[in-house]
């Protein structure tokens, strides 16, 4: 942003347009992803699902670092997707190198909101080492070799500030000790997660959670990102996402190991997964748009299991499957709908009702005419989008 004001001049619009550009780049990122273990359809679906997050819409035209950060965590799991593509012989030192590469955006990722960064490792660890080629220590020397990558691009300033004479710097604010390895340990590490090092923290049995408000993130537990402006903010695909996530991982429970839709189910469920828990039972200070950076988990797994459960609509339990899925989504886009009641009040209840009967359809067979099956995937991605679009909008 500092440098887009000194390219165009100081103005809102030079400030935002690189935030607007990582929005746009993390939503292809996404697609691009996707796209390469899951086919076109998913791809788009994905990256119309995190483009339509009311969330993505905030922060990426806010000056905020958590645009950046999902930008950069998206595309390690690019690198991560592109690491395990490269399959054959000829391709080996590519795996290592894209691999690398991951590892660096991660590293960027821990310089722009430090420790919020590591979330999504275990995803792209656990992915790589189930479902990359080669031999168990080979994937395990890939990785240290990415890790290696990871300490040395978020390291390195660390290590500059700690070196460098405390009357030649700044005060690292949010600190106590003015040390921004304890900074990062601390009041951004473990004071996040468990309340300390300067987070106001536990439940304060208000409506806001932490003594804080409304405006922070609510209580702890399983509930908060169903509630609050959690849920508005990010949630609209949330209940559809971890459906279609248990589908996934039972669609591909006797696949090879290699399974591309396994190894997406892996990659984007433990993105959701453990970013959605830190979130849901973080109890130190935490705000409900960090819930950008879970967005791309909830879209990846929407996107790749409707599509997967849509090329298998022949088979009766696919179909109940989706029609699950569009009951949910419905039902859940009319419930946050309904908290602003004065807010295009025919929305809700169009959602709901073309959801209900996308879901009937399915479930009676309405699909065997190509015509009608047309309809209703158009019918079912309005009652799908509809709600979090016009709310982001």
């Amino acid at each position: 942003m500092g440098l887009s004001v000194r390219l165009l001049g100081f103005g809102s619009w030079s400030l935002l347009l690189p935030q607007a550009l990582m929005g746009v780049g993390s939503v292809a990122l996404l697609s691009a992803a996707v796209r390469r273990w899951s086919g076109p359809g998913a791809g788009l679906l994905a990256g119309a699902a995190l483009a339509a997050t009311p969330v993505a819409a905030l922060m990426f035209r806010f000056d905020n670092p958590d645009a950046l950060l999902t930008l950069v965590l998206v595309a390690a799991a690019y690198c991560t997707v592109r690491a395990i593509d490269a399959r054959d012989a000829r391709w080996r030192s590519a795996s290592t190198g894209w691999l690398a590469l991951a590892g660096v955006a991660v590293g960027f990722g821990f310089l722009t909101k430090m420790m919020q960064a590591f979330l999504v490792l275990p995803a792209m660890v656990l992915v790589f080492l189930v479902v990359a080629t080669g031999g168990f220590w080979s994937r395990v020397g890939k990785l240290v070799t990415a890790c290696a990558a990871m300490v040395v691009t978020g390291g390195w300033y660390v290590l500059l500030v700690e070196l460098w004479p405390v009357d030649s710097r700044p005060y690292i604010g949010g600190s106590t000790d003015n040390s921004l390895w304890e900074l990062a340990l601390g009041y951004n590490g473990m004071g996040r997660l468990l309340g300390g090092s300067g987070n106001r923290s536990g439940n304060s049995g208000g409506p806001g959670g932490g003594g804080m408000g409304g405006a922070f993130g609510g209580d702890t537990g399983l509930t908060r990102l169903f509630s609050g402006t959690m849920a508005t903010e990010a949630s609209w695909l949330l209940p559809a996402a971890l459906i279609g996530l248990l589908a996934g991982l039972w669609l591909s429970r006797r696949a090879p190991r290699t399974d591309p839709l396994r190894a997406g189910m892996i990659l984007w469920g433990g993105w959701l997964l453990g970013t959605g828990l830190v979130f849901s039972y973080m109890s130190g200070t935490i705000h409900p748009y960090y819930t950008v950076a879970l967005a791309p988990g909830i879209a990846g797994v929407a996107g790749i299991s409707v599509a997967q459960l849509w090329r298998r609509r022949g088979h009766v339990a696919a179909r109940i499957t989706l029609a699950v899925l569009s009951t949910v989504t419905g039902v859940w886009a009319f419930v946050l709908l309904d908290r602003i009641p004065d807010w295009l009040p025919w929305l809700r209840w169009t959602v709901l009702v073309t959801a209900l009967v996308v879901a009937v359809a399915l479930v009676v067979g309405a699909h065997r005419s190509r015509k009608v099956a047309v309809a209703l995937a158009a019918a079912g991605l309005i009652a799908g989008f509809a709600g979090s679009t016009a709310y982001a909008v």
